[in-house]
């Protein structure tokens, strides 16, 4: 049977620690609230722990939730405990609906650590890669401040903005990927299965070629015969990008090129300025402290150079200064919306000015996906059109000059 270290306090308020053998947690804990004790801490020993490690690695096969799926925990989770069902009640009804075993047993564990005495906000605190630390410290506020059902349905309404972001901009991608990925599938079946039918064509005839048609010869010559190095250089390229973008200087240097082609940098900044504010006013609407509301901002907002901006931020503000001093120094921002973000700190109503500007641009996102999908559809609809006519040119002239020649 699962032991336990449990640490209670007494009726006469003196504390106690010891080691109590349970079927689960939850049971445990009722067996000490049975004595009259108020449960601090229960967590399983080092055997219990390695036993639960071993059902856990049962796991590591399956796919984590995704950020839908926290979407529609919140917001069952909302949903219930507004109709006055306790929240180890509510945990073990959505667990029970779950369809994603690791998730399921994430939430058989939180429900453990909330009836072993935890809060919820610190249950949710130990899966930092599913409850981010603007969910952790919105649940917090809400703990403190009794609004837990209404802060849910905040963060659902958060949660549903992503969402629907990453939603458009996945979208955004799908169609210039697929015309892509038939751009080069088109150009290596030309160049590795119709081009080599005319070699014997134009075999012994190599000085009448025109200079396209011998590049072309070359090139699908190198390709039916060394495929094998293009794919391994394709591999190491891949390799080398993905490790690159792993490194600060590699991910800086994205971050850059991101913000700064002409083709997209209006879509990711209106991307990172509608997270950012959304993500501040939502905090301070909550009730978290302005410190821990810059400092999440900036872990939040994606992006390197707004990171580096939002900790200039925090250290302005924690010297005494004011968010607007410090955000005129930098160019990420719009002036307007820096005005507006001083005029939100004078009037005390930062929050719902921040949220009102991260609605706006949130609008001005959308237009942007809209006109850089119209942009890259035509210029990779060109971009194809123009490798497969140069290859259909590098076929057909070497053909009407021979013929010119036999004439003569």
């Amino acid at each position: 049977m699962p032991q336990y270290r449990y640490q209670v306090r007494q009726p006469n308020g003196a504390q106690a620690s010891g080691v109590l053998a349970a079927e689960t947690a939850a049971a445990a804990a009722s067996i000490l609230r049975e004595q009259g004790l108020h449960v601090l801490q229960l967590v399983p020993t080092a055997r219990s722990a390695a036993n639960l490690g071993n059902m856990l690695g049962q796991l590591n096969f399956s796919t984590g939730p995704g950020l839908k799926e926290i979407l529609d925990f919140t917001t069952q989770l909302a949903v219930m405990t507004r109709a006055g069902i306790g929240i180890r009640q509510a945990l073990e009804g959505i667990s029970e609906q779950v369809e994603n075993p690791k998730f399921k047993r994430i939430l058989h564990n939180i429900r453990m650590d909330v009836e072993a005495g935890k809060q919820f906000s610190e249950a949710i605190a130990a899966y930092p890669k599913l409850f981010s630390q603007l969910y952790v410290s919105m649940v917090r506020a809400s703990e403190m401040s009794g609004s837990f059902s209404k802060m849910l349905d905040r963060i659902a309404s958060y949660l549903a903005q992503e969402v629907e972001t990453r939603r458009m901009v996945v979208g955004a991608s799908i169609y210039p990927g697929l015309i892509a990925a038939m751009a080069v599938s088109v150009t290596i079946f030309l160049l590795t299965f119709v081009l080599p039918r005319f070699a014997a064509v134009f075999a012994g005839r190599e000085d009448v070629l025109p200079a396209p048609t011998k590049f072309l010869m070359g090139l699908s010559d190198f390709l039916v015969n060394w495929w094998w190095i293009v794919l391994i250089a394709v591999g190491v390229l891949i390799a080398a990008a993905l490790s690159l973008l792993r490194t600060a200087p590699g991910r800086l240097l994205f971050d850059r090129f991101k913000l700064g082609c002409p083709l997209i940098n209006r879509m990711f900044r209106a991307l990172y300025i509608s997270r950012s504010l959304h993500t501040m006013g939502e905090l301070l609407n909550a009730g978290v402290p302005v410190l821990d509301t810059i400092a999440i901002t900036g872990d939040i907002s994606g992006n390197a150079l707004f990171r580096s901006m939002w900790r200039g931020v925090y250290g302005g503000v924690k010297q005494g200064r004011k968010i607007q001093s410090q955000l005129v120094k930098s160019t990420l921002l719009p002036k307007p919306v820096v005005q507006m973000i001083a005029a939100g700190e004078e009037s005390g109503k930062l929050g719902e000015v921040l949220q009102e500007v991260s609605s706006y641009y949130h609008r001005v996102l959308r237009d942007a996906i809209k006109a850089v999908t119209g942009m890259i559809e035509p210029l990779m609809i060109v971009l194809m059109g123009s490798c497969v006519g140069f290859i259909a040119m590098a076929i057909i002239l070497p053909i009407f000059k021979m013929s010119s020649l036999v004439n003569n």
